[in-house]
């Protein structure tokens, strides 16, 4: 009995836990269509309010709507004057106290793990972490720079070591590069290998490699 509820578990867990993080992003995407269909009926007529109400009770529109403002968005920005728009309100942002700090931090953040040329994550690596001899999984992010870099001799890498299973919160590390195993796994797959806690291994890729040769 015990084996066949273990089996049924493993069968259900993967599509279970799909439809929760679906369902979760739906939430958060109807959670901000909502705030923003609430500032909206500040500043329009009580006439059109009950028509914005009805919105916000359609299923999946909040979807539909962000995901359209991000393709215009990105179809604005490509052009010249989109690009004067965009630097004109980042320059309008960065005078405002406080909010320039969290603002232009996020936004380097962002541009450099989502930039097409930027190498943040391109790279999985082994690295002894947090001692000596034990070994996990990290990311490059780059090279040291600034102040930093002035206080370290030679030639350094700058790692992200993410936790397990929720890879998003982790350390950052500045280590030797002879001191990193540069991995042939892709950052998809290191990725599944820390979520899964080692047990979704790799495939061996000099065994594919051989494979593929074959």
């Amino acid at each position: 009995m015990r084996k066949y509820i273990i089996t049924g578990l493993l069968a259900w867990l993967p599509l279970t836990v799909t439809i929760w993080v679906l369902l979760h992003v739906v939430g958060l995407l109807n959670g901000v269509f909502g705030g923003v269909v609430a500032a909206a009926q500040t500043v329009l007529p009580s006439s059109v309010h009950p028509v914005l109400q009805r919105l916000t009770e359609i299923p999946g529109l909040s979807v539909i709507v962000v995901v359209a403002v991000l393709f215009l968005t990105g179809v604005l920005v490509t052009n010249i004057f989109g690009q004067w728009v965009l630097k004109q309100s980042n320059r309008l942002v960065s005078h405002i106290p406080i909010v320039k700090s969290i603002y232009t931090s996020v936004k380097q953040v962002s541009d450099t793990l989502f930039s097409s040329s930027g190498q943040a994550f391109r790279q999985a690596v082994l690295v002894q972490y947090p001692r000596a001899g034990s070994w996990t999984i990290a990311f490059v992010t780059g090279k040291p720079s600034g102040e930093v870099a002035q206080h370290l001799s030679g030639d350094y890498l700058s790692l992200y070591v993410p936790t397990t299973p929720n890879p998003t919160s982790g350390f950052m590390l500045m280590v030797p590069r002879a001191d990193v195993v540069e991995l042939d796994m892709s950052v998809d797959e290191a990725l599944k290998y820390v979520i899964s806690m080692g047990v979704v291994a790799p495939p061996d890729m000099a065994a594919k490699a051989k494979t593929t040769r074959v």
